[in-house]
């Protein structure tokens, strides 16, 4: 099981201290997909990056009981130098993973090809994109954290991504960060509903939409 437990986050700016996220608790267990909804500014990419561990909280209290993926689409961990072969070669070792694999997998998927032995730093933000997205789904995560943004695109490149997440990987747990209310109530059993720093969870879809709509 993934669970937040008073998950407080404050950022220092200018103007004072800004309370982000103001005692944030949920859970998801293996197979449940959780959706996390918010105005832009509300917190959602926050709370990932948090349990991602990108993020340190303030206060509160993070169980992690499923293995995490990094957040998807967030391409920060890669090493500019390096070529995607030796990124992808250096995350393979962290997570056990069988590199061939790996590797034939993210070159297909990713159509990146022979650009994967080019510097990453070479690379376009959509390019890092579709490798960190690629990688992901190729090692074997039990839980996915997912920022609307990997959902971006091509049509047929978005259509990709949503068939390796939510039909290949059905039996995964998911925390996805998202505004479309037709992916939450076609695959989210549940929705975090973020306001003000607040946020409640909500096991009827139908209700979490018309809340969220109406912020």
């Amino acid at each position: 099981m993934l669970a937040a437990l008073d998950v407080v986050k404050d950022f220092t700016t200018s103007a004072g201290t800004r309370r982000v996220l103001d005692g944030i608790s949920f859970s998801i267990s293996k197979g449940e997909k959780l959706a996390v909804l918010g105005r832009n500014g509300s917190g959602k990419t926050t709370l990932i990056q948090i349990l991602a561990g990108v993020e340190r909280l303030t206060s509160g209290y993070i169980h992690r009981g499923l293995k995490l993926s990094w957040p998807l689409g967030f391409s920060g961990g890669f090493e500019g130098e390096l070529t995607g072969y030796d990124n992808i070669r250096f995350i393979c070792k962290i997570y056990g993973a069988d590199l061939e694999y790996v590797v034939d997998y993210v070159a297909d998927f990713s159509e990146l090809g022979n650009l994967l032995h080019t510097p990453v730093k070479t690379y376009s933000s959509g390019m890092r994109a579709r490798l960190a997205f690629a990688l992901s789904i190729a090692i074997d995560f039990e839980c996915y954290l997912i920022d609307e943004v990997v959902l971006v695109g091509d049509k047929r490149f978005k259509e990709r991504c949503e068939e390796a997440l939510f039909e290949k990987k059905s039996n995964k747990a998911m925390l996805l960060a998202i505004h479309s209310m037709e992916f939450v109530k076609n695959y989210c059993s549940g929705a975090l509903v973020l306001k003000d720093g607040r946020g409640r969870v909500f096991y009827d879809t139908d209700l979490a939409c018309k809340i969220y709509a109406s912020l």
